[in-house]
């Protein structure tokens, strides 16, 4: 018998969708990452990873990431930042788990829960999130359950 998703859980897993979606619009070839900030059910916020505004949209130079390219985190973060939007309480969806140095934007942003789709080489931005409070969850929408239709009654 398969096991049935939660609300939430399927809540998480569209946010995700959305997230690997918004991931598209990165020219990294590397690795194309999105977020999404969500609040009261609302997208607050969107992000992917790519250069800041103004530079050659180009992410990597002979197959190394350059060192002023932003995370989606990052971005979305920022983006709340020049906006009327507050991210107290609010959940963030990513792609790819947290660096620590997202980490630290996420817990100063006032967000309280992340929810992320596939693991980073290394754990310590979860670590440092989880020792702040921060609800971190890990779903991958490829290992979970298939979402059915509510039955008929």
């Amino acid at each position: 018998m398969e096991e049935q998703l939660s609300k939430q859980e399927k809540l998480d897993l569209r946010y995700l969708r959305m997230a690997r979606i918004w991931a598209e619009n990165s020219y990294c070839k590397r690795r194309q990452v999105g977020a999404l900030v969500v609040k009261d059910k609302m997208i607050i916020s969107d992000g992917y990873n790519g250069t800041p505004s103004g530079f050659e949209n180009v992410c990597e130079e002979d197959g190394v990431t350059k060192p002023y390219v932003l995370h989606a985190e990052a971005n979305a973060i920022t983006k709340l930042a020049r906006s009327s939007n507050n991210s107290d309480g609010s959940t963030l969806y990513v792609t790819a788990s947290p660096c620590i140095e997202c980490a630290k934007l996420i817990i100063q942003a006032g967000i309280k829960r992340v929810v992320y789709a596939e693991k980073y080489r290394l754990n310590d931005g979860i670590e440092l999130m989880e020792r702040a409070g921060i609800k971190v969850v890990y779903l991958n929408p490829d290992d979970a359950s298939q979402e059915e239709a509510e039955p008929r009654t």
